[in-house]
């Protein structure tokens, strides 16, 4: 059982949204708690395409999951989604994907980039992003994750929804 835990944290060092044994199994917690880590200076992943991709990947996750989550939305203080929704809408501003785009089909194609860029497989990377939701291009939209600049309203809205996290664990 520790080995299985011990590799389970190994993959989490490659993974910026995967370390939610920190929230205890629960990938919503997990993620809330650790996005001013990976959120908090989205530049940190500049020259890293793979792990801004599954950064972008976490704020879409949060953002659908905070809204439609059915034990989450009826507690999440609604100013938290909404700073939320703005950061959504930066990243997907900077990164060309369209505003309107169903976040799930975000979702699996930036983890679908992700672990073709960490396989070394560009070709099968731009195959991810090759769909209607990326306007940039699978080509621009992978430059784009390879130059990611801090987003300020990404980096609020990771603090906040993390604070609230803290704020609803202090209430029960």
């Amino acid at each position: 059982m520790m080995l299985t835990l011990l590799l389970a944290l190994a993959g989490c060092a490659e993974d910026p949204s995967a370390n939610y044994l920190g929230g205890f199994g629960d990938p919503v917690r997990g993620a809330a708690l650790y996005a001013p880590r990976n959120l908090g200076d989205t530049g940190r992943w500049a020259g890293r395409p793979a792990e801004a991709a599954v950064a972008a990947e976490q704020l879409e996750f949060l953002t659908n999951e905070l809204a439609t989550n059915p034990r989450y939305a009826p507690e999440i203080n609604p100013a938290v989604l909404q700073s939320l929704q703005t950061a959504r809408g930066e990243m997907r501003g900077y990164l060309g994907i369209a505003p309107n785009a169903d976040p799930g089909v975000v979702i699996a194609a930036l983890r679908r980039a992700s672990e073709a860029l960490r396989g070394g497989s560009r070709a099968s990377a731009e195959a991810a992003l090759a769909t209607a939701a990326f306007t940039a291009r699978p080509g621009g939209t992978l430059q784009r994750l390879s130059t990611m600049p801090r987003l300020p309203r990404t980096a609020e809205a990771a603090g906040m929804v993390a604070s609230e996290f803290d704020r609803l664990e202090r209430r029960r």
